[in-house]
């Protein structure tokens, strides 16, 4: 028996000791299931976009010290969340996890968080695109950009990332792996513009760690806690190595490094790119008065024609970004309608004979993420004295939405551990050791805290949403999913001991000498 023969037999066993049956096509390796983090995580999308929110806001400090702030708490929750996926490999990731550790119905809310935050983050990434093509194609046919041109820009983008996850994983995964040398590449590419081509000579580097100076209205310190939006929304989404874990050979360990590495990399070479563009300003006030401070930098920088070129390979890579928090976005709805977690849970549950894709998760997931972007849209042409701004909205609604959902397994795997249910023998063999309630720990408290800088003006309006989209929550929990949500298949046995039994049974009775629920590498 092959190598791979061998890991794809381990890992359709080890799913169905969860309960379930391998339906999804299993065929990403490590670097893809990386990779897809990585794309959604996109420095180039995140950083970019929201350049001008955190330049007018904390100035160029806050990309000397808000970057790397930001970074090293999240990578402390992806390490967590990594614990986690080893241990218990499946699609519906955070909210099986949360079943499993505590019951059904706190897995169900994490379900839902969860699923609020990926329409958020799909929409914040598409949007985001449309942001940039959007005037850049208007400069090619002659037409003004505006907010309903910018939207018809955004439906087409969905549209062509809806057809190509319709069509295959195996497409996607290839546009992924792809996606993340390219992200390297135009980083690289920008950089290297940036030192030896800018007009005029970079600024020194204490520029970059210039604290003080805000844009704004608001005291410099509460500035720049509004500003952590910028690389708060760029550090989300990693868990789509988890979503996608059903399709990754040898998961327990691809998966979990595809989660913390995918936040590493973004890390450093995200603050490599951020201090070469803001080296490289000139004005920083009329920056950060622009309609779109990344654009005027880079076009004041490099000149008109070299920075247009330089702006649609930026383009490129939020596209490709988008692609893959469609397929983040549909496993988890796949994974979720599995057990009757939503309305039509069958319809979207079904997976494609010809394509082997949850096809109608893909098309809700487009859907939904358009219709987020809509009613902003109608808002705002209703009142047009709105101050809030369309990406700062959906950027919010994303970032409380997934890391609270982020937090939830962490928190209870802390108190099951505290209780003596959750012990070293259900660990995989990707863990943090002693070290894992300390993490745990700085984790929950980093995301309660983000979770309140995102709400406040000038955010309220996500605030308002989210708090608008919890009561609809528990309106449908208690009048329906309460008594009718069966629960995910993996946490039908109700406690981790259970389900280690139950390994050993379909094992022979041996315990296989490691650490972990299955004992798998």
């Amino acid at each position: 028996m092959s190598t791979q023969t061998h890991h794809h037999e381990k890992d359709k066993q080890d799913l169905n000791k969860f309960g379930y049956a391998q339906e999804l096509l299993r065929s990403m390796g490590g670097f893809s299931n990386f990779a897809i983090s990585f794309s959604i995580i996109s420095i180039l999308t995140g950083a970019v976009s929201l350049y001008g929110h955190g330049l007018t806001y904390g100035g160029p400090g806050m990309m000397g010290f808000g970057w790397p702030l930001v970074a090293l708490f999240v990578m402390i929750v992806a390490a967590s969340m990594a614990e986690l996926a080893s241990a218990i490999p499946t699609a519906g990731a955070l909210y099986h996890w949360a079943s499993i550790l505590k019951n059904k119905r706190w897995g169900w809310y994490t379900a839902w968080i969860n699923l609020i935050g990926q329409i958020g983050i799909v929409a914040g990434i598409d949007y985001s695109v449309s942001l940039f093509a959007d005037p850049l194609l208007s400069d090619v046919f002659g037409y003004t950009s505006t907010e309903t041109t910018i939207l018809i820009c955004f439906g087409v983008i969905l549209l062509t990332h809806g057809i190509l996850n319709h069509i295959g994983i195996r497409i996607v995964a290839k546009f992924n792996d792809f996606s993340a040398w390219y992200h390297i590449g135009v980083v690289a590419v920008l950089v290297a513009s940036l030192a030896f081509f800018s007009k005029g000579s970079l600024n020194s580097v204490d520029y970059l760690f210039h604290v003080g100076q805000t844009f704004s209205d608001k005291p410099y310190m509460f500035a720049f806690l509004i500003g952590l939006l910028q690389a708060q929304w760029t550090f989300t989404g990693f868990d789509a190595s988890a979503h996608t874990i059903e399709e990754t050979v040898n998961p327990r360990v691809r998966a979990p490094w595809g989660i913390f590495t995918s936040v590493a990399y973004s890390f450093v070479f995200g603050f490599i790119m951020l201090a070469f563009v803001t080296l490289s300003i000139k004005d920083a006030g009329a920056a950060a008065g622009s309609d779109n401070a990344f654009i005027y930098v880079i076009r004041e920088a490099l000149g008109g024609d070299f920075g247009r070129v330089m702006l649609w390979l930026v383009v490129a890579a939020m596209w490709f970004c988008g692609l893959s928090s469609i397929t983040s976005f549909s496993r988890m709805m796949y994974a979720f309608s599995r057990d009757k977690g939503m309305p039509l849970s069958k319809q979207w549950a079904e997976i494609s004979k010809k394509f082997r894709t949850p096809a109608k998760a893909i098309w809700l997931a487009v859907i939904l993420s358009f219709l987020l972007a809509l009613v902003d849209y109608i808002i705002k042409k209703s009142n047009p004295g709105t101050t809030h701004t369309t990406i700062a909205f959906m950027t919010a609604v994303s970032v409380v939405g997934l890391y609270v959902a982020y937090g939830i397994p962490i928190a209870l795997k802390m108190i099951a551990k505290a209780q003596g249910k959750f012990q070293s023998k259900h660990l995989g063999p990707w863990h943090l050791g002693k070290y894992s309630d300390l993490l745990g720990s700085l984790a929950i408290v980093w995301i309660i805290f983000i979770s309140v800088i995102m709400v406040i003006p000038p955010n309220e309006m996500a605030g308002y949403a989210l708090a608008g989209m919890i009561v609809l929550l528990v309106a449908m929990d208690l009048l329906y999913y309460r008594k009718h949500f069966p629960g995910p298949q993996a946490a039908l046995n109700t406690s981790m001991a259970e389900i280690l039994r139950k390994e050993r049974e379909l094992e022979g009775g041996s315990s296989g000498g490691g650490t972990g629920i299955s004992h798998k590498g």
